[in-house]
């Protein structure tokens, strides 16, 4: 129990510990420094950090010093000694840090104080690193869970849970590989780091994500017939195509804004006083149509475990509708009091919030 306690511990220390040691390159983000004015800068290695532990993981369970399963049969005081840290995490990096005015010290516990705290010179960016460890701690996770589900129907495994573990580790690893982009999101422009982020990097991100094969990896086969394992698969496909291209093509228009978009699509903008708006390609569908790609990814990744009259895989895209519908509402909220009229005018030519001649 101990071991299984601690485990979340000692993957968050090796990842820290990777972070640091494993070649990285810097890169400007587009938050400012208040302190100077300039772009922060951020020390990227998170794909080769994960590659690392998970060769060290097959490595070790190879050799025999963990079981294959080891995450899932330890599951319980894992996701206990990862709540532990999410709570110490939260305390030390809120309340170590200045008041912000206004702010009553339950807001400050959610939600931060700190918007971008880095440490040891810029070698560890907090949300960075949360991201990461989030990340590593969900693909143990997943291929932990299947392999208890292999270790138990090795002559009839279900396609489905291999299909799910396939598409959440192309997920998670394309991610990773595409961090800069990811300097451009939300996240790191409009949120602070406090209970909300680093709880749910350290411990909802991680264990509940993976909440379908949680409850059931040690379920038989359901024989979910090809087709429909074809039509999840698309459905994910389908997601991330908007999703990841929304996001390249925003990062693009950041970083280079005369750029065309896989070298055809020229961007056009709602501009004025100085600045501009993207309206074109991806973001002529919605305002937020990368919202809609996640909820489809998580669609195909519920639908692929076969079993959509069990409860649980439907908590992971409903978890989607209920974080991305009301960002999406206090997010139009901020830019409205940014942009004013530019940002009226932006509304009447893309007047589709999430999902395009929906809503």
């Amino acid at each position: 129990m101990l071991i299984g306690l601690l485990s979340p511990a000692l993957v968050y220390a090796l990842v820290l510990a990777l972070h640091l040691l494993v070649p990285g390159r810097w890169t400007d983000g587009y938050v400012l420094d208040p302190s100077t004015g300039k772009p922060l800068r951020y020390r990227l290695n998170g794909l080769r950090v994960h590659l690392v532990v998970l060769a060290l993981y097959g490595l070790a369970c190879w050799q025999g010093l963990l079981p294959w399963d080891f995450f899932f049969v330890h599951r319980w005081e894992a996701a206990a000694g990862a709540c532990a840290l999410g709570l110490v995490f939260t305390l030390s990096v809120v309340l170590g840090a200045p008041p912000v005015p206004g702010q009553s010290i339950g807001a400050a516990l959610y939600l931060g104080r700190l918007e971008n705290p880095q440490w040891l010179r810029g070698r560890v960016d907090a949300k960075m690193y949360l991201y990461l460890v989030g990340a590593i701690m969900l693909e143990l996770n997943v291929l932990s869970f299947t392999a208890r589900h292999l270790l138990l129907h090795p002559a009839d495994p279900s396609p489905g849970v291999l299909l799910h573990a396939g598409l959440f580790s192309f997920f998670l690893t394309e991610y990773l590989n595409f961090e800069e982009v990811h300097l451009y999101t939300y996240d790191f422009f409009a949120e602070r780091v406090g209970f909300k982020l680093g709880w749910g990097c350290l411990v909802f991100y991680p264990f509940f994500y993976c909440v379908g094969l949680w409850a059931l990896a040690e379920e038989p086969n359901p024989h979910t017939p090809t087709p429909l394992l074809v039509a999840c698969g698309l459905l994910f496909f389908a997601g991330w195509g908007l999703s990841r291209g929304a996001n390249l093509q925003k990062f693009l228009f950041k970083t280079r804004p005369g750029a065309k978009l896989f070298g055809i699509l020229a961007p056009e903008t709602v501009s004025g006083g100085g600045k501009h708006l993207l309206a074109s390609g991806f973001w002529r569908l919605s305002r937020h149509i990368n919202y809609l790609g996640e909820i489809f990814m998580a669609l195909g990744l519920c639908l692929s475990l076969g079993r959509p009259l069990s409860v649980y895989p439907w908590l992971y895209p409903l978890y989607y509708v209920a974080l991305l519908f009301p960002r999406q509402h206090f997010d139009d909220q901020r830019c409205a009091a940014k942009y004013g009229d530019l940002w009226a005018r932006y509304c009447k030519k893309v007047p589709y919030r999430i999902i395009p001649w929906v809503y």
